[in-house]
């Protein structure tokens, strides 16, 4: 008997490991913004498989009109993959939450809503 609780106990050990081990990661890279003046950079965490994402963004103002160099703003990302095409996110910079839903072509491709303002074009890429 004591040799079976020893198995199972191994094994319980061993599947939280394998679950442990399941957590996965997501680079994203993408452009906001009607001429894409805003490049997006984001690495995202999940675990146990649930296609969802979240972690740090940064928004870098990449376009010609910057005095002092680059404007960068931060904040978060959730990301939720839903199955082979298509993703919704929000985005919450400068305490404002913006929602996003894409589309998959040959990146992920949608209009960003934020409230009170105007809707804005982003493409994104995982890797």
């Amino acid at each position: 008997m004591q040799r079976f609780v020893a198995a199972a106990l191994l094994l319980m050990a061993s599947n939280v490991a394998a679950l442990a081990e399941e957590t996965e990661t997501l680079q994203i890279s993408g452009q906001a913004g009607v001429l894409g003046e805003w490049e997006i950079t984001a690495n995202l965490t999940a675990s146990g498989g649930q296609k969802q994402f979240s972690g740090p963004l940064v928004m870098k103002h990449v376009g010609l009109c910057t005095v002092d160099g680059p404007e960068e703003k931060k904040g978060e990302i959730k990301l939720q993959l839903l199955g082979s095409s298509r993703l919704k996110a929000t985005l919450v910079v400068d305490g404002v939450a913006c929602a996003y839903a894409g589309r998959k072509s040959k990146s992920y491709s949608g209009l960003l809503h934020c409230q009170d303002q105007r809707d804005v074009p982003l493409l994104m890429w995982l890797k």
